[in-house]
């Protein structure tokens, strides 16, 4: 009984108290602590507590994780094992750094987190000590935040006059205190736009104020919204840049075509997708006296409209580029731009930027110019109606300028824009034959050399009157637009090539892509092997081919998109840069992007360079192109995530409508918590989670890429096809949850 009551209670033992002191000594390096000053920041003063803190600092003392510079008082010890890494949480609150430093992510408990958000730059201190093998350590400081403003949804305390804000992102672990005096007229469960103010020092949340109202979660328009503010993109221009735009003198002028090179007499089309308002590439093509032809690559002159300086160009620069959701475009110009202006439209002058070659039947180039022209596009084509010349004249083999009479020039009403059946000119027949097979030639070297041939399948949407969907279709590349790829290629290589190997070196922006990442390759060689494909890793050129012979051997297969995914997220991120290091996966030494500058503003960062050279200037600022390089990579990453996120809203909609259905999926991935399962019939990814398999109690197998029943032994691998039923399709998260109906026969 005696012992029972002097027992020290429980509570008396401060928990984690190696890391709380080390915290303490580290936010204050330069200050010396004794234990007394350390239990006042603790709150604790009795005897029990105050010898625990003395034990404490007498062990890290012993292990050097701490100095004694003064009798009783201790600091800490200044060393390497402080680090900088970018924090990647979990929904459960623990997190990982990834650091330069170590080759393996340090792990953070949640109690280690330290205010830190997901994706924040960050200063830690990593323990000598490991946890279940893996290194671990604590966030001592926040360099750099990842972001400030977060969309979620709202819940008003009117009684306690205030609000608090859950971010739809489960990244985002933190609720957000909003005072009621900063909701911005919200009300209690609107979706809105937050922004985070201050976290106060004994808060455990962080303070934010609305910045926007988006709607009531669920609704089509207010989720479109949430996706552009989620990645702080915009869904209209400013009052006066739109004002500023209109203001622009957008005439054809006498004194302007004298400065520029006239081929507005050249046969001049343009090939495009159907629904396109924005043509920003024109093809022009002759036969010349030699026998060689003469194609120019003709590009709206962006730049001459866009003068640098103007609250329009530092409007174009932060947007850095279009944004291609699935039922609109948030365009990086204003529409008088953007589609009048610029926009290369049929039986319209304009002024281009233009790359004129003589080529061969080889395809050889025997000349080159670059400059300012005025052109006159005679025809517009979509994708569609070329193909339908390519394929009516399939039997036409190194065709000739003699042979117009023998061309068909038939385009069926089934692809005609105008919906009605129509002959075209033999001469943009011609053309369009004599480019495709030169197309096709440029091609077969390019991969030759070591290209990897990406013909990923596009989901695409049929929509009502509603944005609503109503179908999903898949866009495949065929002939026609490999045509147009091989020559905005050639372009925008070639004028990489011209400046990149001038001497003394010039300043350029250059689109640049690494060697894939060799762990990431063997991963992959583990799951293509379940599907009996084999990889050689063996150099640069074995991994190219075997690469490119696995996307061939998987075209049309079952798990085709799950592979084309996976050898995807094998390649490096391909980037800009002013530090040209060529581009491995189109197997160039030099590379720009000079071909889409309505839609992109290191083209127009090109375009500007280019003429500045061609006028004899000199190098222009590294460092200054290099931020701005850095930028548009940055907002090319956030625009590819919001489209990926309407796809995937748009999915998750449209299986709203099938949740009785059966659909025969194929398993894109295993984890611990369950498996992902990707219908063939429509691309939509959804999870079956472990607990929802009821036969057995299921263990994920991360060896075989699989989970496996205890009892029945029963597996389920990655590539395995089985049959589901949607059991929930959260438009608000874009989450698919499917029930596993079992094995498809």
């Amino acid at each position: 009984m005696s012992k029972k009551k002097h027992r020290k209670p429980s509570h008396n033992k401060i928990s984690n108290l190696t890391n709380t002191i080390i915290s303490i000594l580290k936010k204050e390096r330069n200050q010396a602590f004794n234990y007394k000053q350390i239990a006042a920041k603790l709150g604790v003063n009795d005897a029990s507590s105050r010898n625990q803190i003395i034990k404490k600092l007498s062990q890290l003392k012993a292990k050097d994780e701490i100095q004694e510079i003064d009798r009783g008082k201790f600091q800490i010890v200044n060393n390497t094992e402080y680090h900088t890494g970018i924090l990647d949480l979990n929904s459960k609150g623990n997190g990982y750094v990834v650091c330069d430093d170590f080759e393996d992510d340090i792990f953070i408990a949640s109690n280690n987190i330290n205010k830190a958000l997901h994706g924040d730059e960050v200063e830690l201190y990593v323990y000598k000590r490991k946890k279940q093998g893996k290194l671990e350590g604590e966030i001592t400081n926040i360099i750099k935040r990842a972001k400030s403003e977060y969309v979620g949804v709202i819940q008003i305390h009117e009684k306690k006059n205030f609000a608090f804000f859950i971010a739809d992102s489960n990244k985002m672990h933190k609720d957000i205190f909003v005072p009621i005096n900063k909701i911005n007229k919200a009300k209690d469960g609107d979706k809105v736009l937050v922004s985070l103010e201050d976290w106060p020092e004994n808060a455990d949340s962080p303070y934010g104020k609305v910045l926007k109202v988006l709607g009531k979660p669920g609704e089509h328009n207010t989720e479109i919204h949430s996706i552009l503010a989620d990645y702080g993109l915009p869904n209209e221009f400013p009052h006066e840049v739109e004002e500023f735009a209109n203001q622009i003198d957008t005439s054809i002028t006498k004194e302007e075509i004298a400065k520029r090179r006239d081929m507005r007499d050249v046969l001049t089309f343009t090939i495009d997708p159907k629904d396109a308002k924005d043509f920003d590439d024109a093809l022009s093509f002759q036969v010349l006296k030699n026998g060689n032809y003469e194609v120019g690559i003709h590009i709206a002159d962006v730049s001459h409209y866009l003068q640098e300086g103007t609250i329009l160009d530092d409007e174009a620069y932060e947007r850095a580029t279009s944004v291609y959701l699935v039922d609109r475009v948030v365009p990086m110009l204003p529409e008088v731009l953007s589609n009048n202006a610029c926009s290369l439209r049929p039986n319209e002058e304009k002024y281009t930027f233009s790359a004129v070659f003589e080529i061969n039947d080889k395809t050889e180039i025997l000349n080159q110019w670059f400059g300012r022209t005025v052109t006159y596009s005679n025809a517009r084509f979509a994708y569609e109606e070329s193909q339908a010349i390519i394929e009516n004249n399939a039997d036409l083999n190194n065709i000739q300028a003699t042979q117009l009479k023998e061309i068909d020039t038939t385009i069926p009403s089934e692809v005609a824009i105008s919906g009605k059946e129509y002959q075209t000119s033999p001469e943009v027949a011609f053309a369009t034959l004599k480019l495709n097979e030169l197309a096709k030639i440029m091609r077969v070297k390019r991969m030759g050399s070591g290209a990897i041939s990406f013909d990923k399948v596009e989901v695409k949407f049929n929509l009502d009157e509603n944005a609503n969907p109503v179908g999903i279709f898949y866009k495949t590349s065929k002939d026609a637009n490999k045509l147009i790829e091989e020559f905005m290629l050639l372009a925008n290589k070639k004028v990489a090539e011209f400046i990149g190997k001038q001497s003394p070196k010039k300043t350029f922006i250059y689109r640049v892509h690494d060697e894939p990442d060799q762990s990431k390759l063997a991963a992959l060689q583990g799951v293509v092997s379940k599907f009996g494909y084999k990889l050689n890793l063996k150099d640069s050129k074995t991994i190219a081919a075997s690469l490119n012979n696995l996307l061939t051997e998987v075209n049309g297969k079952k798990e085709q998109n799950l592979v084309d995914t996976l050898t995807i997220r094998t390649m490096s991120k391909a980037e800009y840069t002013t530090k040209n290091i060529g581009h491995y996966g189109l197997a160039f030494n030099y590379y720009s992007h000079f071909t889409s500058p309505i839609r992109r503003y290191p083209d127009v960062m090109a375009h500007r360079l280019l003429q500045h050279y061609l006028d004899k200037g000199k190098s222009v600022n590294e460092a200054v192109y290099e931020d701005k390089c850095k930028h548009s990579s940055n907002m090319e990453y956030l625009a590819t995530k919001a489209e990926r996120d309407s796809i995937k809203y748009m999915q998750v909609k449209f299986m709203q409508d099938h949740q009785d259905e059966e659909f025969v999926g194929v398993i894109s991935g295993a984890t611990d918590w369950g498996i992902y399962v990707e219908i063939i019939s429509n691309k939509c990814e959804g999870m079956v989670r472990m607990r929802d398999i009821k036969d057995d109690h299921y263990d994920f197998d991360e060896k075989q890429f699989a989970i496996i029943g205890r009892n029945s032994k029963k597996m389920y691998q990655l590539g395995d096809e089985v049959i589901v039923r949607v059991k929930n399709a959260d438009l608000v998260k874009k989450h698919l949850d499917f029930t596993l109906v079992g094995k498809a026969e």
